[in-house]
C-alpha cells in the first residue's frame, strides 16, 4: 500500500498513480489528515484492505505531494551507519548509535525548491522510517510490526555551522526550512521484499553521487527501533533518518557541496524519488 499526502489530505494511491482520498471513501472515518491515519493505524490497514477505489478518485502531480509524515511529535535522525560512511568521516564504526534530532519545521514533500543559506551544504539520502504505533521497549524481532511505512529522505546538512563551536551542532545545521525533504509516498512494508536489503543512492545534475544498500547499514532498522524505544516512546507519526551510505560532498577532496542551478535526485528502491533544486539566498 502507498499512502500520499496532496494539500493536506491522506490519498490512497493506485496502480495507475491516481489517489483515493481516504476521508471521502471512508465517509468520514479516517483522515482527512495524515496524522490521523498513524493515530489509529491498526484500524486504518483494516479499512484499508476492502477500502472502495472509485470513490474520491483524485489526480495530483509530483509536486503537490507533501511530507508522508508532515507533523511528527520526534524526528530522530541517525549519524555514522554506513561502515564507508564513518570512514570517509575519518572516525571509527560506532558502537553505539549516533542519535540526533532534525526540527520538524525542516520537512517538507519530495519535489521542492530550497534556498541555500550562507555556508556549505551537503547533501545525505537516507531510508526514512515512520512510526504506526506506540514503540516501547520493543525487540528487534518485533520492530517492524511498528512501523507504518518508509520513504525517502534526504538529510541536507549545512557543513560550516555543523563545525562551528567545539560541539558539532548536528541538530542546527540540518534543520534549516526545506533541509528535510521526504516522500514521495509512504510505502508500507508488505510492499518491499525485504525492506533491510534497498538500493540507495542519490545523483548531481546526472552524475551519481551516492549508491549503496540498506544491508550495510551499521545498526539495522529494527536495532534503532529497539535501542530508541528502550529510551523514548516512540510515537504514531514520528520519522526516523536512519543514516546516510558514503559519497557525501564534505569528505571529497576536495570537498563539494550544492550550488544554485544543481539538481539532486535521491532515490530507494521500490520506494521512490525525491526531485530538489536549489537556489541562493
Amino acid at each position: 500500500m502507498r499512502i500520499g499526502n496532496v494539500g493536506g489530505r491522506a490519498l490512497l494511491i493506485t496502480e495507475d498513480d491516481t489517489g483515493i482520498d481516504i476521508a471521502t471513501a471512508s465517509e468520514g472515518a479516517f483522515g482527512p489528515s495524515m496524522q490521523t491515519l498513524y493515530d489509529r493505524w491498526t484500524e486504518f490497514r483494516a479499512w484499508a484492505e476492502r477500502a472502495p477505489l472509485d470513490t474520491g478518485v483524485r489526480h495530483f502531480t509530483a509536486e503537490e505531494l507533501d511530507a508522508p509524515a508532515p507533523s511528527p511529535r520526534q524526528v530522530f535522525a541517525i549519524g555514522l551507519n554506513y561502515a564507508e560512511h564513518a570512514g570517509e568521516s575519518g572516525i571509527a564504526v560506532p558502537e553505539e548509535p549516533a542519535v540526533f534530532t532534525k526540527f520538524p519545521t525542516s520537512l517538507t514533500g519530495p519535489v521542492t525548491e530550497v534556498t541555500l543559506p550562507e555556508g556549505n551544504v551537503d547533501w545525505e539520502v537516507e531510508l526514512v522510517v515512520v512510526i504506526g504505533r506506540e514503540a516501547r521497549n520493543v525487540s528487534r524481532e518485533d520492530a517492524w510490526e511498528y512501523v507504518a511505512g518508509v520513504t525517502v529522505g534526504q538529510d541536507l546538512s549545512e557543513r560550516r555551522l555543523q563545525h562551528v563551536g567545539q560541539l558539532p551542532q548536528f541538530s542546527l545545521a540540518k534543520s534549516y526550512p526545506g533541509f528535510g525533504p521526504t516522500g514521495p509516498f509512504l510505502v508500507t512494508v508488505d510492499e518491499l521484499e525485504d525492506p533491510d536489503d534497498l538500493v540507495i543512492g542519490c545523483s548531481i545534475n546526472g552524475e551519481t553521487v551516492q549508491g549503496s544498500r540498506t544491508r550495510h547499514m551499521i545498526f539495522s532498522v529494527p536495532v534503532l527501533l529497539a535501542k530508541l524505544s528502550a529510551v523514548a516512546p516512540l510515537l504514531p507519526g514520528d520519522v526516523v533518518f536512519s543514516g546516510t551510505p558514503s559519497g557525501v560532498g564534505g569528505a571529497r577532496r576536495p570537498p563539494r557541496f550544492l550550488a544554485p542551478g544543481d539538481t539532486l535526485v535521491s532515490y530507494v528502491e521500490n520506494v521512490g524519488r525525491l526531485t530538489q533544486t536549489f537556489v541562493s539566498a
